[in-house]
């Protein structure tokens, strides 16, 4: 079995790259990356007794058809996906996202690939208290151009499976939490964690405290790409892939568990709204698929790579 990551060194990315020789024993695991924020400690250490083919390039500019070739699926992590700075570089956003799923979505086609495109919850923006795959166009509000950046890429894949028998899922991801060679600090539960073991105030937007989000463990985050494969996910269909949905108010009470002089600090946002709302993943749990991850063990976890800071 061949399988290729895009975005293959981030967060999530390289967490995977070390579990599918585990969870498929005899693959041959493609990395694919344009190494723009210099995360090559995400290559450090992998394990000897997998096979693994590094390709440092641009999706958007090289040639890919070589490596594409007999390939079984593709995991499309590739993303720009700060969604604050999103604001700051729309069409950056846009450009870079959008058309690395084109040309993702082509390859799959040409070469008959199935595809796993990683989407995000972040499309949602509504009033509801819960919302599923199911709702309505007015509950696909998204409140950043990356999230809208999402939304066409669906739309994409969707149009590709319905017109050019492409085989694909759309997952739309929660928040990520929890750690990885890769990790990043720009989402709330990393950036909270690290703000707090440094001694910092944690910066909340005003507007979110008591919001609910969903959030999204990194381990089942690969269990649930893992899933998609062994159960041929592969008909076009949209899953949310959440672990829970919290408030940033009960992410703070449980870092305050570990960090008792925690320090919170109110700040004004202009791409914040007042939305709050409960994303349901049943859709996926119907197929069988189970969620173990807890923003406690992510918290916990994510706190003890700071063991030595400030004590």
């Amino acid at each position: 079995m061949k399988i290729i990551v895009t975005g293959a060194l981030g967060h999530i990315g390289s967490m995977l790259i070390r579990k599918l020789p585990e969870l498929f024993q005899d693959s041959e695991i493609i990395l694919i990356d344009s190494l723009k924020t210099q995360r090559y400690v995400s290559l450090f250490d992998l394990p000897a007794n997998a096979s693994y083919k590094f390709y440092d390039l641009d999706l958007l500019h090289d040639n890919l058809n070589n490596i594409f070739q007999s390939a079984d699926y593709v995991v499309h992590l590739a993303a720009l996906t700060d969604a604050a700075s999103s604001f700051n570089n729309p069409d950056e956003v846009e450009s870079a996202n959008l058309n690395s799923t084109k040309v993702i979505t082509q390859q799959c086609i040409e070469h008959s690939i199935k595809l796993i495109l990683v989407s995000s919850t972040s499309v949602y923006g509504t009033q509801k208290e819960l919302v599923d795959e199911d709702c309505g166009l007015e509950d696909l509000n998204p409140q950043s151009p990356y999230a809208e950046t999402k939304l066409k890429e669906e739309a994409l894949v969707k149009t590709s499976v319905k017109e050019d028998k492409l085989k694909a899922c759309i997952y739309r991801f929660g928040t990520i939490f929890g750690i990885s060679p890769g990790i990043r600090f720009h989402t709330a539960v990393n950036k909270f964690c690290y703000q707090a073991a440094l001694g910092k105030p944690i910066t909340v937007w005003k507007t979110a405290l008591d919001q609910n989000r969903p959030y999204l463990d990194i381990n089942d985050a690969i269990n649930a790409i893992a899933f998609a494969i062994k159960k041929d996910l592969f008909a076009g269909e949209i899953y949310n892939i959440v672990t829970s949905n919290y408030s940033v108010r009960s992410i703070t009470d449980e870092i305050k568990k570990t960090i008792l002089d925690l320090e919170i600090e109110l700040v004004e946002s202009e791409i914040m709204n007042q939305l709050s709302y409960n994303v349901i993943a049943e859709k996926i749990q119907n197929h069988g698929f189970q969620f173990s991850g807890s923003i406690e063990r992510g918290i916990s976890d994510t706190l003890g790579l700071f063991g030595a800071i400030n004590n």
